[in-house]
């Protein structure tokens, strides 16, 4: 771990380089928070262009849109940073875009989330047992012909699921470019910036909740167009966004790599709101609050930076991208 000394010497070498100002920091990060909404309604406001003929192709066009948005706050970002590299694994490094440890990278913090999901997995497991219950039952029994028959339902729904270009957005496109926008490129211009680590956790998530705030018109109409009840949900979502923001920062602070939150992000858009009771099944709220315990006692121990670096002493800098040692 860095400590607060470490951090400051690394702000005032920043400034003293030719480094990014707090100021410029949050403006660069407003700026990529607001652009990675507004290109979404670029193509029907400002270029004119007509509907798409299909969701899917809508979809497709708003994907697009997600990823030039990605790549100029890569630019910018890479533009603003005093790197004392622009070689291609320096800047790829920047946005912990690694080949090294991602066996580390991916279970460790998938673990860790998925403890906070307990209840919710329980509830799960015990919804498919009951249907595959259901399914024998109804299929004669116990049978080979019936557990053949259940698991090409399963694959036909996977099949199904995977062709679903909303299951793309959810599971591949949004945790992708947020994650890349929304942390790989903000949180090191606000620390160089000289934010200490524990500001940077909590700031860059509001970058993140506000722009979700073009869901309220969705939200309002699903509401029966009622304004309170349409805040309220809004208020909901913002919340959580800025709780997952915060963790998610904070897993890409002390890896160091880009597929700690990717993974985490994927997972927590895969299992929702978590569920921490269950009416008739007080299994469910016992695992809730086993994997709340778990998580706590192992967020630490489970996020240490050696872990996930071989070395963390060579250099002030998190991410080796300062200009000295």
């Amino acid at each position: 771990m860095i400590n607060n000394s470490e951090w400051k010497s690394l702000s005032q070498l920043k400034m003293d380089d030719g480094g990014v100002s707090k100021a410029v920091a949050v403006v660069a990060c407003a700026a990529m928070a607001l652009f990675y909404v507004a290109i979404l309604y670029v193509p029907t406001l400002i270029l004119r262009l007509p509907p798409p003929p299909s969701f899917k192709n809508f979809m497709i066009r708003r994907f697009i849109c997600a990823a030039i948005s990605s790549v100029v706050s890569v630019v910018v970002s890479a533009l603003l940073l005093p790197m004392k590299s622009r070689e291609a694994s320096s800047l790829l490094g920047v946005y912990g875009i690694r080949m090294d440890h991602i066996w580390q990278a991916v279970i460790f913090p998938l673990t860790l989330t998925a403890l906070m999901y307990g209840g919710s997995l329980v509830l799960k497991s015990l919804l498919l047992m009951s249907a595959l219950r259901e399914h024998m039952n109804f299929g004669g029994g116990l049978s080979f012909d019936n557990i053949k028959s259940f698991s090409e339902e399963i694959v036909a729904c996977s099949r199904s699921i995977a062709s679903d270009v909303l299951v793309w957005r959810t599971y591949v496109v949004a945790p992708l470019t947020e994650e890349l926008v929304f942390r790989a490129c903000m949180l090191p211009l606000l620390l160089c910036g000289g934010f200490q680590k524990s500001t940077v956790i909590f700031l860059c998530p509001i970058f993140f909740s506000l722009a979700h705030l073009n869901h309220l018109k969705d939200v309002y109409s699903k509401q029966n167009y009622n304004l309170t009840k349409a805040f309220l949900a809004i208020g909901l979502q913002l919340g959580y966004t800025v709780v997952f923001g915060s963790y998610a920062s904070f897993l890409f602070i002390q890896t160091g790599h880009f597929l700690a939150p990717l993974v985490a992000h994927a997972f927590c858009n895969f299992m929702g709101l978590p569920v921490l009771v269950s009416r008739g099944k007080g299994i469910v709220s016992v695992a809730s609050v086993a994997g709340i315990v778990g998580f706590l006692w192992l967020l630490f121990p489970m996020t240490r930076p050696e872990l996930y670096n071989d070395r963390t002493d060579n250099c002030v800098c998190w991410q080796g991208y300062c200009s000295g040692n």
